[in-house]
């Protein structure tokens, strides 16, 4: 049995006090994520903060025409918000892409971005994973590997991010609020998961003894033509193989603004200026959105089960921009690709 203490946080700065004096603490919200992996003996928290009664759960406008979420808003209230379907329906899109209702309406914001990467052997703790144990090695190089990462890997990890709704916040380039006992900061999502590097133990650049607070959007949401796409083994339930969103500004067919991330291929969601940069200034066309597929793949590496999800991959983005361009967005609830 995995004893452990359990406090509950009467503000943010009680939160970040009681974290810094126990290294080994872990704060627990919806519980999601957590709960299973501790029913899973992968994690052993020796005591387990409650941050859910946080004043952390409005969605409210910023000064220069954003939204400042708070880590606390469930992703079911979030998906379903008024401002959010109008102004960012990318991120509605994705965050009813993934996991249940019943999980949805339990998860929460800054939950979902902290959700540790997937991989059966990450879970397994009868093998061996860098992740779990640095320096023990990583099963699922040698192993079955076919969920796992095609870019962005390294010889000490190849687990993938499993948030569909950090991929849409990383293509609407959101910024993360966090707080720690040095004070407050902002991180931009591209930079707030990592890659595994030879450090795999780490998902984010979060410190250890800061929280989330909140998640800020820009003014521009893209709201006429975007797309998330998300492939997966099943319409329901399930993690994604491979998943791309799209966000463009298009005026008399020429692409103006252009923002992609995939997810379900790397150790954090995927972007690449490059592959943006590609399509800016380029007409609506076939070849263009093989050229951007090219560019964000081309470093692309299967490790043998997982080999297919490079094709995979290039034929979802093609999709994926074919979507967005023609402001026929997939649909989350009649899930056959459009």
């Amino acid at each position: 049995m995995n004893n452990f203490q359990y406090s509950r946080a009467q503000d943010v700065a009680d939160a970040v006090r009681q974290s810094a004096a126990d290294s080994s603490a872990r704060f627990i919200a919806g519980g999601t994520n957590l709960v299973d992996l501790m029913k899973y003996d992968v994690e052993r928290p020796a005591r387990l903060i409650d941050i859910s009664h946080l004043p952390l759960r409005a969605v409210e406008e910023t000064p220069d025409g954003g939204l400042r979420i708070g880590a606390l808003v469930p992703n079911s209230d979030l998906a379903w918000h008024p401002r959010v379907k109008d102004r960012y329906p990318l991120l509605s899109s994705a965050i009813l892409a993934g996991a249940s209702t019943q999980l949805r309406n339990m998860a929460s914001t800054g939950g979902n971005l902290l959700q540790r990467t997937r991989c059966l052997y990450f879970y397994d703790v009868a093998t061996s994973c860098n992740k779990r144990k640095p320096g023990t090695g990583c099963s699922a190089i040698g192993g079955i590997n076919r969920i796992n990462a095609i870019l962005g890997t390294s010889d000490a990890c190849i687990a993938t991010h499993p948030s569909d709704m950090s991929v849409a916040l990383t293509a609407l380039d959101a910024t993360v609020h966090a707080t720690g006992p040095h004070g407050a900061r902002t991180i931009p999502m591209t930079d707030f998961h990592r890659l595994p590097g030879d450090m795999p133990e780490r998902d984010t650049n979060l410190g250890a003894d800061e929280i989330v607070t909140a998640v800020e959007l820009p003014a521009h949401g893209f709201r006429s033509n975007y797309t998330y796409l998300k492939i997966r083994d099943r319409l329901s339930y399930a993690f994604a193989l491979v998943s791309v969103a799209v966000a463009l500004e298009i005026d008399d067919g020429t692409i103006r603004q252009a923002r992609l991330a995939l997810g379900g291929v790397a150790h954090k969601p995927w972007r690449d200026p490059e592959a943006e940069a590609a399509l800016i200034g380029q007409p609506i066309a076939q070849d263009t959105f093989a050229r951007a597929a090219h560019i964000i793949l081309r470093d692309a590496k299967g490790y043998g089960h997982n080999d297919f999800k490079i094709d995979l991959a290039r034929r979802s983005i093609m999709r994926a921009l074919n979507q967005a361009a023609q402001g026929t967005p997939q649909s989350q609830s009649d899930k056959r690709i459009a």
